[in-house]
């Protein structure tokens, strides 16, 4: 099989529905919702099948909802003995990233981002917070924005994310949010307020670090060979204390998505697959990729696309 890296999506990506076929047709996909329930002592399964939508998109409850999905597809996957050579996951997705390389184990997975999403919704509700994506500039000119705006506002805001090559989500307090928004739209870009309920990576969310690491402290990081690129760093780690401490600083720190989509194609990976719910990561992955790149990107999130991805790596 031709180079392969497993990238698995985070908050943003949920759809009322998810998951539900594949937990009806496969015992071992019921045991990995089973055990979401157990961890986050709350139905997770049923607010994935059924919503409602409202209740589904609470960081307390997404964060582990979308990890259970994720999860879910990558054990039907490595049911058919397909294994990635290497694997990246967005923001919350690199959880399911440590679980597909080795790094974490299933259950270690769904406890980090259970702690992670209760810890980061208690920290929304002590500061507001706001996001918006700027379309048209590139980093290093929002990153100016946001500099200005910081001074200018008093406030705090940041590069979130950074998705592809003009496509930057910042995040921070409303006031300076907007404050950057207006000096972009002067620019005569795009700016597109995102619906969050916080302020993710951002230093809002600083005071949740101290306790995420008292639960990564207690969870075993196994030590892989080059495996997993990471948000942080857009490189590769291996030794597992530096693995604790970069998902501790993923917290706060920005997703560097566009560079890890380079890095992988750098290393000529040719087969991507795109497992959880939706299909955002394909879409990045298509802008970024040059036009004359040979790859194939496949998404599996269901049993309909499990069966596509199958047949089309056959």
């Amino acid at each position: 099989m031709k180079k392969t890296a497993f990238m698995f999506p985070g908050q943003g990506s949920q759809i009322v529905g998810m998951g539900k076929d594949l937990y009806e047709e496969f015992d071992f996909i019921r045991e990995i919702f089973d055990m979401t329930d157990e961890i986050a002592k709350a139905n997770i399964s049923k607010l994935c099948f059924n919503g409602p939508m409202e209740e589904l998109t609470e960081t307390v409850n997404l964060q582990p909802a979308v990890t259970a999905v994720n999860l879910a597809c990558l054990a039907a996957i490595e049911k058919e003995g397909i294994k990635p050579n290497v694997s990246a996951g967005h923001s919350l997705g690199e959880y399911c990233a440590l679980s597909a390389s080795g790094i974490l184990s299933r259950e270690d997975t769904a406890r980090a981002v259970f702690n992670r999403g209760s810890l980061m919704h208690a920290e929304s509700t002590k500061f507001k917070g706001a996001m918006a994506a700027i379309i048209g500039l590139n980093v290093d000119a929002v990153s100016e924005i946001v500099k200005k705006a910081a001074l200018e506002s008093g406030g705090v805001v940041s590069v979130a994310n950074h998705n592809m090559e003009t496509q930057i989500v910042i995040t921070g307090s409303p006031d300076a949010v907007q404050k950057a928004s207006d000096l972009a739209s002067e620019q005569g870009v795009r700016v597109i307020p995102l619906m969050v309920s916080g302020a993710w990576h951002s230093e809002l969310i600083r005071g949740a670090e101290i306790p995420f690491t008292e639960v990564l402290n207690r969870i075993t990081f196994n030590e892989k060979a080059k495996s997993v690129i990471f948000n942080v760093t857009a490189d590769y780690i291996t030794d597992p204390d530096e693995i604790r401490a970069t998902m501790i600083k993923q917290l706060c720190s920005p997703v560097r998505w566009y560079d890890t989509i380079c890095r992988l194609i750098d290393e000529e990976v040719e087969i991507f697959v795109e497992a959880g719910p939706g299909k955002v990561l394909a879409g990045l992955l298509k802008k970024i990729a040059p036009k004359d790149y040979p790859y194939k990107c496949f998404n599996v999130n269901n049993l309909k696309t499990l069966e596509k991805f199958l047949t089309g790596i056959a």
